[in-house]
C-alpha cells in the first residue's frame, strides 16, 4: 500500500548502527508500506518491542484509531501511534517518532538495514531494482549519503523477500 507522507532516516539504531526509518505524514509524496491485519494485542506487542518496553501492555488503540488519529505514548523513537488511513473499514495504524523529519538531523542508514528495507519494498510492491533505487534515493537520510550507484549495487545484491 501507499500512504500519504514519507519516510526519513534519523538517530542511531542500536541493532543496525545507522539511521532508523521513521514515517512523517507531513512529508510530501507517498510512503510505500506493507500492511498486516493484526489484533489490537498483536499490534500493542510489536509496538512495545520497538519502544523497548515489556510486551503485554494494552495500548489505547481505540483513541488513536477512531478518535484522535495520533497518540504520543512517550518521547522516544517509535512511541507515537498514528492512524494513516482506513482500508476495508479497518483503521491502518503505525508507530513512529514524535518529531517531524524537519526537526531532527538526518542520518544515513546502515547497508544491512537499507538492504532489508529494499528487499521488503521489492517483495511487497513487485518493484524492480531501478524503481526501488529511485524511491530510496529520495529519502531524507539516504540523499547525500548514498550514491545511486551504491544503492543500485546494494539493491541488486539483496533478494526480494
Amino acid at each position: 500500500m501507499l500512504v500519504p507522507g514519507g519516510v526519513y532516516f534519523a538517530g542511531e539504531s542500536r541493532a543496525w548502527t545507522g539511521g532508523m526509518a521513521f514515517y512523517d505524514p507531513e512529508l510530501p509524496g507517498t510512503a510505500a508500506a506493507r500492511g498486516y491485519l493484526l489484533t489490537a494485542g498483536q499490534f500493542a506487542d510489536i509496538a512495545a518491542q520497538e519502544m523497548y518496553r515489556p510486551p503485554g501492555a494494552d495500548l489505547d488503540l481505540i483513541a488513536v484509531a477512531v478518535e484522535a488519529g495520533r497518540a504520543t505514548l512517550g518521547p522516544g523513537r517509535y512511541e507515537t501511534l498514528l492512524r494513516v488511513g482506513v482500508r476495508d473499514g479497518v483503521p491502518m495504524l503505525t508507530f513512529t517518532a514524535p518529531w517531524r523529519a524537519g526537526e531532527v538531523e538526518w542520518t544515513a542508514p546502515a547497508p544491512a538495514y537499507l538492504g532489508m528495507i529494499a528487499a521488503g519494498l521489492r517483495a511487497a510492491h513487485g518493484w524492480s531494482v531501478a524503481r526501488t533505487v529511485a524511491y530510496l534515493a529520495d529519502r531524507p537520510g539516504v540523499t547525500g549519503h548514498w550514491t545511486r550507484a551504491d544503492l543500485t549495487d546494494l539493491v541488486a545484491a539483496v533478494p526480494a523477500r
